[in-house]
């Protein structure tokens, strides 16, 4: 990292890119949680969720890469293993074990709002610390945000369907 760019974060470097890294553990579990979900899928509205699914883990696959270019830009070395996404992640990992939509659509919402609730505590501590990572964390908390939302209007509408065959 260029020195200027280092002064500029005002903050311990060394905590930002421990919490970067668990950021990005996060991306990757919830790319694969939803890249395998697409791909199990079964139930109503299958190919609705499935294209939801495909496109929020192309979303976190770009999330992690961003995250990782900000943790070498910080001097800092990204997680370099699936066991350390394991260790070090906030948010878990959901298999998608029961393939039904609806229990997808759950295990998705409930990662989302985790999500949310790491890059609020991120933005909270970047805000008059690190500009740079400020707008990064921005950007990926507006996705998690429009997500959820996505996620949740898929469930409303599943329910809907079914309480109509009921």
């Amino acid at each position: 990292m260029g020195t200027k760019g280092r002064e500029i974060v005002g903050m311990d470097v060394n905590k930002l890119v421990k919490l970067l890294n668990c950021a990005f553990a996060d991306e990757w579990l919830a790319y694969y949680q939803y890249w395998l979900g697409a791909k199990v899928a079964k139930g109503p509205m299958k190919d609705a969720v499935m294209a939801e699914l495909v496109q929020h883990a192309a979303d976190e696959l770009r999330h992690a890469d961003m995250v990782c270019l900000r943790i070498i830009q910080l001097g800092g070395t990204p997680l370099l293993s699936p066991d350390a996404w394991l260790k070090n992640t906030n948010c878990g990992y959901d298999a998608p074990a029961d393939p039904y939509v609806g229990i997808l659509l759950d295990q998705n919402i409930k990662g989302e709002q985790c999500a949310i609730t790491t890059y609020k505590k991120l933005l909270g501590i970047t805000q008059s610390t690190d500009p740079v990572t400020y707008n990064m964390v921005l950007q990926i908390i507006s996705d998690e945000v429009e997500h959820e939302e996505d996620l949740q209007s898929l469930k409303e509408d599943l329910d809907l369907l079914i309480a109509k065959r009921k």
